[in-house]
């Protein structure tokens, strides 16, 4: 896929370029967190912890990766359905998360905090998990390893294919 390259940590000038329908392709390290995690995440922060993972410039994937093969960092990595994190994803676009990378349509709550906290969705190929694993060079548990294939996991990729799914501005591919 051609596209944008574009190497994390996202800045608020690689932001603005970023419009609905944009190819990108994604190089540095994500946060991988889905449903259980987000759900002790969100907890901490409502009992006034610090959340167990920095938030701060952070691009989070939801993705449940299968478990690695020989010789390979991760298993299948495929998207999970994004609007399953939407009671939780305003609250950590507020404390700086700059993407969130999943597959489906977001609530009108969440396209209004991507616009208040100038962040960006992108969507990944749902049915595409074996690919989307070959972009990923690293992977290791930073939290939460008890819930096993729902574990914090922080990830390099390189070259990753997303598309923009809501920019900056608000505007949704759906």
């Amino acid at each position: 896929m051609d596209g944008k390259r574009i190497s994390l940590p996202l800045t608020d000038e690689v932001i603005d370029t970023l419009r609905v329908g944009d190819k990108v392709l994604l190089s540095g390290e994500m946060t991988v967190a889905r449903d259980a995690a987000h759900k002790r995440i969100y907890e901490a922060i409502l009992s006034g912890e610090e959340p167990p993972v920095d938030l701060k410039g952070a691009v989070i994937y939801y993705m449940g990766p299968s478990p690695a093969r020989e010789d390979r960092p991760i298993g299948s990595a495929g998207p999970t359905t994004s609007g399953r994190m939407d009671k939780y994803t305003p609250t950590f676009l507020s404390l700086g998360v700059r993407a969130t990378v999943g597959k489906g349509a977001r609530s009108a709550e969440v396209t209004e905090a991507i616009v208040k906290n100038h962040a960006v969705y992108f969507a990944a190929v749902g049915g595409c998990g074996a690919l989307l694993s070959k972009c990923i060079t690293s992977s290791r548990v930073i939290c939460y390893p008890d819930l096993g294939a729902e574990a914090v996991l922080r990830i390099t990729v390189e070259d990753f294919p997303v598309i923009v799914a809501v920019d900056c501005t608000g505007s949704s591919i759906y």
